[in-house]
């Protein structure tokens, strides 16, 4: 299809052609300025967002016992690990800036790439940047202006505006502020969780004696739809295995202590909560974590944790503009029409154009959502179907770059191939099917917006590559 060829050993292969932008970007035989530590930091800080704090009383109401809860949080922790073991392999043997963009085009050629790295410029990466950002403005428009909408927009834009800007200054600059808010982070679920121990537990009520009658009706399939949720964003790592000082090895490091970390925390988490509330409590909670606090600590503690969350998004969202502008920088360098994003900025070792224009797309995002007054609500429904068929599609191309590239020298291999990406295939195909169910009309919007890059992907073959060596 004319271009850049992605055949092993082509020196066409993005990341190894000379940029004639402001600076060249991380090719294989550069320097990596990323430690594992910084990849933990990145892949957690995505993780441990606002979900831990929306998501539990969903899945409490959706399973009939304790036993179901807990065995929900662990399902979602294996097959999240399941799929860190498939990313693991992709990205140790094909590190690159542009992450899925970079694997799904070796896989199945450019086309699919590029609708990838433009579904992520337009609907999935942008606008999971905006939904953050509304978690972010609703708590410091509830702490502060009583709720109003609008002002927890113009939070949400101030937010995007600002980290995108520490962004562009530097790579290491966004890193260091990822370390400081996934710690704070980690610190403050931690104190969320000694809190519920001081406040022992529930009190005895005809509906839960101390959580142990079911508070839900079983649905557990949809309860998993929002443990998965909850666990989304450590795939970013294929984003920044680049950039990894140990690229042979780190990414796999970082994936596997990043997933069973999070899933530990994740379990201590809920255990906390039902200790407290018991099952029915958590699953009638609206905010469950401020409850816990508030049983423990009195009215303080809904302020306190109103904070935490607040603080929890703005960690997830500044993870989420790091590892997002790598795709458009890659794909600004192969495309002589998108050629404004792939400049990367020497200076401070960042994809100063790509963040700019992913800050642009969000704002208007977070505009749209402000228009529907849904905030959060809006940018699930609108990103989840997209987000899951490409997930499933990067899942394959496990086994299909294994037959296209079987001479590629892989430092990690996925054990028990085939059925692990199988399996992991299986669960991204249930999700998709999930998305598309209770999205509803967000799905069809999200779906439009993807068919609208098959006119702009002929656009650009017609204009052509950039074709630099």
């Amino acid at each position: 299809m004319g271009g850049v060829n992605y055949t092993r050993g082509s020196d066409n292969m993005p990341g190894r052609r000379n940029n004639a932008g402001t600076g060249a970007g991380p090719d294989e035989r550069s320097v990596g300025t990323l430690s594992v530590t910084d990849a933990v930091a990145v892949i957690a800080g995505v993780v441990v967002g606002a979900g831990i704090f929306r998501c539990p009383s969903i899945v409490a109401a959706n399973v009939g016992s304790l036993g179901a809860l807990v065995a929900a949080w662990l399902l979602g922790g294996a097959i999240s690990l399941v799929g860190a073991l498939c990313y693991a392999e992709l990205a140790s043997a094909f590190a690159h800036p542009g992450g899925e963009y970079h694997l799904l085009s070796r896989a199945y050629g450019r086309g699919v790439g590029f609708l990838f790295a433009w579904a992520r410029l337009t609907v999935i990466q942008t606008g999971s940047i905006a939904g953050l950002a509304f978690v972010f403005g609703d708590y410091v428009a509830g702490l502060l202006h009583n709720g109003d909408a609008v002002c927890s927009a113009a939070y949400a834009g101030g937010c995007v505006a600002v980290l995108t800007g520490l962004n562009v200054v530097g790579v290491r600059q966004g890193a260091c502020a990822q370390k400081l808010l996934t710690a704070a982070k980690v610190l403050g679920l931690a104190l969320v969780g000694s809190a519920a121990l001081l406040a022992g537990g529930p009190a005895p009520t005809p509906g839960d004696a101390g959580g142990r009658v079911a508070a839900g009706t079983g649905h557990f399939g949809l309860a998993l739809v929002f443990v998965l949720f909850t666990f989304g964003g450590w795939n970013e790592a294929a984003y920044i295995a680049a950039e990894l000082k140990d690229r042979r090895h780190g990414v796999v490091r970082a994936l596997v202590a990043s997933v069973l970390g999070i899933a530990v925390l994740y379990a201590v988490v809920n255990l906390a909560y039902v200790h407290v509330l018991g099952l029915r409590g958590v699953a009638d909670s609206s905010a469950v974590a401020a409850d816990v606090m508030r049983r423990a600590t009195g009215d303080l503690g809904a302020a306190v944790t109103g904070c935490l969350v607040a603080l929890a998004a703005l960690g997830a969202t500044n993870a989420t503009i790091l590892t997002g502008a790598r795709a458009y920088y890659a794909l600004g360098r192969d495309h002589r029409l998108l050629g404004f994003m792939g400049t990367w900025r020497a200076p401070g070792a960042t994809p100063a154009s790509g963040l700019i224009v992913q800050g642009a797309v969000t704002l208007a995002v977070v505009a749209a959502g402000a228009v529907t007054r849904k905030g959060f609500q809006t940018m699930v429904d609108y990103t989840a179907p997209v987000f899951w068929l490409f997930f499933l599609l990067v899942g394959a191309s496990v086994i299909a770059l294994r037959v296209r590239e079987p001479h590629a020298e892989r430092s990690f291999r996925v054990p028990l191939y085939p059925l692990t990406p199988v399996l992991f295939c299986g669960a991204c195909a249930f999700m998709l099917h999930a998305a598309v169910s209770y999205a509803g009309r967000g799905a069809l919007v999200g779906l439009a917006v993807l068919a609208v890059g098959v006119p702009v992907w002929l656009a650009c073959r017609a204009v052509g590559g950039r074709g630099e060596v």
